[in-house]
């Protein structure tokens, strides 16, 4: 596998990257910057919007534009158009924020929280709590609370074909498997799978067509890391950036594996020597993907 910087996106919180087939072009957040990317690599060309608040994901919709997540409300969008509400996850948390979001399979919206670790500025913000959750928004817009109020900072999202649900809790380094089932639209008997892997800690993932697991290694880790879903580790891709947040496959054939990175926290000095960090790479050789599903609402 050979890594290489795809463009220099200085992103603060680069997260939740996606591919868009029609399209050919992958979007992704900035969270601390506050913006949406579009970049097709086809081209090279290259687009952003300003989000009217902290954007933490973003997923496809069947009908067309966006499903995104903000600071606290989940809101339909275009590029170019305003951000219309379309559900609020944890309305009695104010403290709270959204973090990962995926489109399921099933074409509902998935999201998790945890306290609110930014300043307005977006800067950082001391956490004292594990308060987060994951949230299940079906089509209509009703919000199911799927786990307890627990985790520190949530991230990864995967289903895998035999029914399991894969998840993240960052400051704990540890990466669970949960049993999905499909017809109830329930996770149950959380099991970790993965626990104080060496490099760096879990951030964002994405699944491949073998039902594995490529799980960015954020806070140093530089590398995303290749599990199977019982929590195996098959391979470990070495990055030119020290903070990897999210990863998608993408191209014509979903044969690149394209992933965000951040500068979050990092001071002058190190950004000085480091002038890569924030920036998308793309991975040749890590397999294929699979495509993304879509928001059926």
């Amino acid at each position: 596998m050979k890594a290489r910087i795809e463009y220099a996106a200085g992103d603060i919180v680069g997260e939740s990257i996606i591919w868009s087939g029609e399209e050919e072009a992958l979007y992704w957040v900035d969270i601390g910057g506050k913006r949406i990317h579009r970049y097709v690599p086809g081209s090279g060309e290259h687009a952003a919007w300003p989000a009217p608040d902290f954007p933490t994901s973003i997923g496809l919709r069947a009908s067309g534009g966006f499903i995104v997540g903000l600071r606290r409300e989940v809101a339909f969008w275009r590029p170019g158009e305003a951000f219309e509400t379309f559900a609020v996850p944890e309305p009695d948390l104010a403290d709270n924020r959204l973090n990962e979001g995926r489109v399921a399979p099933d074409g509902s919206f998935w999201v998790a929280t945890m306290q609110n670790n930014l300043n307005p500025d977006g800067s950082p913000r001391a956490m004292e709590r594990k308060s987060g959750a994951i949230y299940r928004i079906d089509p209509t817009g009703t919000v199911t609370q799927l786990t307890p109020r627990e985790y520190g900072i949530t991230n990864t999202m995967g289903w895998t074909r035999d029914g399991r649900f894969l998840f993240a809790d960052t400051p704990e380094n540890e990466i669970y498997a949960f049993a999905y089932d499909p017809a109830a639209r329930t996770i149950s008997d959380r099991r970790t799978i993965v626990s104080g892997f060496e490099r760096g800690l879990p951030d964002g993932s994405c699944m491949d067509a073998e039902d594995t697991l490529w799980n960015c290694r954020v806070v140093g880790g530089a590398s995303v890391a290749r599990f199977t879903a019982d929590g195996a580790l098959l391979a470990l891709a070495e990055l030119p950036v020290t903070w990897p947040t999210s990863c998608t496959f993408g191209g014509p054939d979903l044969s690149t594996l394209y992933v965000t990175s951040a500068r979050f926290t990092m001071s002058a000095e190190h950004l000085a020597a480091n002038p890569a960090e924030g920036s998308l790479v793309a991975i040749d050789g890590a397999g294929a993907g699979v495509p993304e599903p879509r928001f059926a609402g």
